[in-house]
């Protein structure tokens, strides 16, 4: 039986994600010369997966960065709140955490976009094939299970409610609760909870599986977009700007590498990736990746991607309206990449603004 985590509310869950992640520095050292930078980077991984920094390395595409894997997460805003304290050097989240995060003064930038939503690479919210809910009222006073809160799971679920035309006082009688993306799919058939979030792998499994029918997909609401981005303390930048340009352009070479490559050879790369690695995880549910479905080449970042979150923050009354402003929040100054980077090394090439290119 998974175990479920249920906060107070989601409010609470969200107005201490933003006061947690204090706004200290790093901690890394060395200053600007490129012998003293930091060349292993510590980072959180997901259980089951190979996330695309994973990958980068593996290819050979990060150079002399070496990754040092300090354990796994099942959340985004947790992973990027260890960014901003410095207990790992880059995490990652749904840009509408980031967006949270910085407005509390957190030093992070975003530096690349990591995952997204197309035809092939979506959440959809499920349901029993026997279930009575059919509608977005329907989902008044039902338990919906999802990997973490104030994140990419629960923006969805609002926006859905909202474009059903539900107040608010209905939208929080909807639960979001917590559960590990590995144990969703049991928790739903268990009827431990009534609609559960279900992205990619683990989504196409328990498809295959049967039993099951979704009541809507992201890609349903809102179509390709870029949905979360890495962030990496401001310090760090500052400290190791050659270290994150082969960083960030090792993972845009990485994403540039999944969409040309045929999907059964970049399976098997991620196969051979979860046995080296040693984790004690299944690969079975690998063979289901399709997509990492970031829209932008090489993961490069526009105001856009940001804009639509901090419009819903403010909406929600999370952060006030103007408090914080899109191209602030990241920039393409380390993403090196173009197009021979398939096969040459990476560009040093430099932008000079904090939004970059």
């Amino acid at each position: 039986m998974s175990t479920l985590i249920t906060p107070s509310s989601r409010r609470q869950f969200l107005t201490l994600l933003g006061l947690s992640a204090v706004a200290v520095s790093c901690g890394s050292g060395g200053g600007g010369a490129a012998k003293d930078q930091i060349k292993t980077l510590r980072y959180q991984g997901w259980a089951g997966s190979v996330i695309l920094p994973e990958l980068a390395e593996d290819l050979g595409f990060l150079d002399d960065v070496k990754l040092k894997w300090v354990g796994n997460t099942i959340s985004g805003p947790q992973d990027i709140q260890s960014a901003a304290t410095g207990q790992v050097d880059f995490g990652g989240a749904f840009n509408g955490a980031v967006v949270k995060l910085a407005a509390r003064k957190a030093p992070i930038t975003a530096v690349i976009s990591y995952y997204g939503v197309d035809k092939a690479a979506y959440n959809g919210f499920y349901v029993l094939k026997d279930s009575p809910i059919h509608s977005a009222r329907d989902l008044i006073g039902k338990k919906v299970g999802m990997n973490t809160l104030g994140a990419h799971s629960e923006a969805m679920l609002d926006i859905y409610l909202q474009r059903h035309g539900l107040s608010q006082a209905d939208i929080k009688k909807a639960e979001p609760l917590v559960v590990p993306p590995v144990n969703t799919e049991q928790s739903l058939r268990q009827k431990q909870i009534q609609v559960g979030v279900l992205g990619d792998i683990l989504r196409d499994k328990a498809l295959q599986t049967g039993g099951i029918r979704p009541l809507f997909t992201d890609y349903q609401l809102l179509g390709d977009f870029s949905a979360g981005t890495y962030v990496v303390n401001d310090r760090f930048l500052k400290e190791n700007p050659d270290t994150a340009r082969t960083f960030v352009t090792g993972i845009a070479r990485a994403i540039e590498w999944a969409r040309a490559t045929p999907r059964d050879e970049v399976i098997a790369r991620q196969i051979e990736i979860v046995k080296k690695r040693g984790r004690n995880e299944g690969i079975a549910p690998l063979k289901y990746w399709k997509s990492f479905g970031v829209a932008e080449t090489a993961g490069r970042i526009t105001d856009k991607e940001f804009q639509l979150w901090i419009d819903w923050l403010a909406k929600r009354g999370d952060i006030e309206k103007g408090q914080v402003k899109a191209s602030d929040l990241y920039t393409n100054e380390f993403n090196a990449y173009s197009r021979k980077d398939k096969a040459d090394k990476p560009s040093t090439a430099k932008t000079t603004s904090k939004s970059g290119s």
